[in-house]
Parts: structure tokens; C-alpha cells; sequence
């Protein structure tokens, strides 16, 4: 889809549903804990299948690709490096066959690479642009409808992202998407305002939050933003913040009601695409849907 036919769509709904969780939720569902999500797209496809229909039944107009660690560098710690295109094509395969007759939108979900890059790591910008362009050219070559570079925290690779995708689709509609998970800041100390102000004048149609903190820093985040970008706003906050259980899994003090009621807040406050991440089931889902569509 288009950036102009993705904003048009928008601006006729106002607010879209976005989805929740990928990692807790399979969690929840037997995926053992360390295991990288992917692997289930091999061993357990319907179990993946499954949460992307949750999702839409819930009331998602957008669902993202089980992809997230989908580029190389993450794969190679799941033993999956040599079937990249293959965890990629899978994902959206079995998005779009959930999707049909819907309306629902697949997005392609670009994680961040997991490795520092230079001064602090070993990745050049060169090293990074690749990586984002190898999994971007599979995701869309399999038919995304747009392309999610989520969870950044580092405003250059966030950058060599983006512009890896461009170099393959100058006119796909892109979302760029920060986590703020030190409170109102990234890991990097990226602020949402530098986020905004190095975005702002890219071919970046959408700018993001997702995961980060509480829901009150990322309601901070969110008001920030607002103050300082014209473009539309995504939010994905967490469902609260996380408690470790015995097993090493995490779980979240947020209701589907509660979270209901703050999809309301958020939405007032600027967001026009609104989902959860971590801890963000699909009763999450159906909460927000209910308020912002009335379902």
C-alpha cells in the first residue's frame, strides 16, 4: 500500500486498532521462555496462525508479522539464519491467510538488529543498512501491506533502517516506531523530541512508540511527541509494567479494562493508532476496539 492510499485510509477511519503481543502471548500458549518466536512459524504454525486471527477477531484493522527478530543477526542466535527468507515469507503467509475478506492490514515488523553499533558495537551503518535491506526485501516481495521498524532506541539505526527500505520501496507506507524503556527516554537517551526532529523531515509517514515503561511514562512520551510532529502517531505501550514469575516468564498488571479506559486518554492526547505491546493479549484488544469502535 501506498504512503498516500495508507493516509487517506486513515483519515477516513480517524483511529485504528492495532494489534498486541507476539513473545508473551505465545508465551502464554506454550512457547518456552528464551525461545525466540520464530520458531513456532516451522514447528507450530497454527499456534502462530491462531494469534494473528485472535487479533483480527478481536478488532485489529492492523496485524504485525511474526518478525520481529526476523533479520540475520537475531536469527543466527535462533539457529535459523540460513532460512531468512523462510521465516519471512512464512510470516506473512500466514498473516494474509487469516486476513482474507477482512480488510485488515499485514504489517511487516522490523526489529531492531540486537547488537550495538559502532563506537559502542561492532555494526557500521553499512553492516546495518544490509541487515534492514535483506529482511525488507523479503517482506515486501512476499506482500506486505506496510512496514513497522519497531522498537528503536538508537537514532542512527533507526536511520540506516529506514533508508534501507527506501532504497527498495521509495513509496510503501512506513512506520518508525521508538521504545522509550529508561521512563521518557531510549536506552540511548534518545528523547521523543530528537525522534521527532530527525524524522520529521524523512520519508517516514507514521512516527511510533511501543513497549518502553508504565503506561503514565509512556502517556508523557506520547504528549511529547504530539507537541512536536505533525505526523500521525502509533502507540503500543506495554501492558503495564512486568512481574517475573518462577518459570521466567513476565506477567502485567494491566486489565483489558483498564486498558480500555486508557485507550481513551491516549487517543484524546494524539494517538490515531492504537495497540499494546508486551503483556497485550487479545481481550486487551477487544477492550480498545470496544472504545474506539464500539465493538
Amino acid at each position: 500500500m501506498k504512503s498516500t492510499e495508507f493516509l487517506a485510509h486513515l483519515d477516513q477511519k480517524q483511529t485504528l486498532v492495532l494489534d498486541g503481543a507476539t513473545g508473551t502471548n505465545l508465551q502464554k500458549r506454550g512457547l518456552p521462555v528464551g525461545t525466540a518466536p520464530e520458531t513456532w512459524l516451522f514447528e507450530k504454525p497454527q499456534s502462530i496462525s491462531k494469534l494473528y486471527s485472535d487479533f483480527v477477531q478481536a478488532g485489529s484493522d492492523i496485524i504485525l508479522t511474526c518478525t520481529f527478530g526476523g533479520n540475520r543477526v537475531r536469527l543466527a542466535h535462533a539457529n535459523l539464519v540460513e532460512k531468512i527468507a523462510d521465516v519471512n515469507q512464512t510470516a506473512v503467509q500466514l498473516a494474509k491467510s487469516v486476513i482474507t475478506g477482512t480488510g485488515v492490514l499485514v504489517a511487516g515488523s522490523l526489529g531492531p538488529t540486537g547488537e550495538m553499533m559502532q563506537p559502542f558495537g561492532t555494526l557500521s551503518e553499512d553492516d546495518v543498512f544490509d541487515i534492514y535491506q535483506e529482511q525488507a526485501k523479503v517482506l515486501l516481495t512476499a506482500g506486505v501491506d506496510i512496514l513497522v521498524v519497531e522498537t528503536q532506541f538508537d537514532l542512527n539505526e533507526a536511520q540506516a533502517a529506514v533508508r534501507a527500505v527506501r532504497s527498495l520501496d521509495a513509496e510503501i507506507a512506513l512506520v518508525c516506531s521508538f521504545s522509550y524503556d529508561r521512563g521518557v527516554r531510549t536506552m540511548m537517551g534518545v528523547k521523543p523530541s530528537q525522534m521527532a526532529e530527525t524524522f520529521n523531515n524523512l520519508t517516514v509517514d507514521v512516527l511510533g512508540i511501543n513497549c518502553g515503561k508504565s503506561l503514565e511514562d509512556n502517556l508523557s512520551v506520547l504528549r511529547t511527541l504530539k507537541e512536536t510532529t505533525s505526523k500521525p502517531i502509533w502507540f503500543k505501550p506495554n501492558a503495564g509494567m512486568p512481574t517475573a514469575n518462577d518459570d521466567g516468564s513476565m506477567s502485567y498488571d494491566v486489565t483489558p479494562e483498564m486498558m480500555g479506559e486508557n485507550a481513551k486518554v491516549w487517543i484524546t492526547e494524539g494517538a490515531r493508532l492504537v495497540g499494546g505491546c508486551c503483556g497485550t493479549s487479545p481481550k486487551h484488544l477487544a477492550a480498545i476496539a470496544k472504545v474506539t469502535k464500539g465493538k
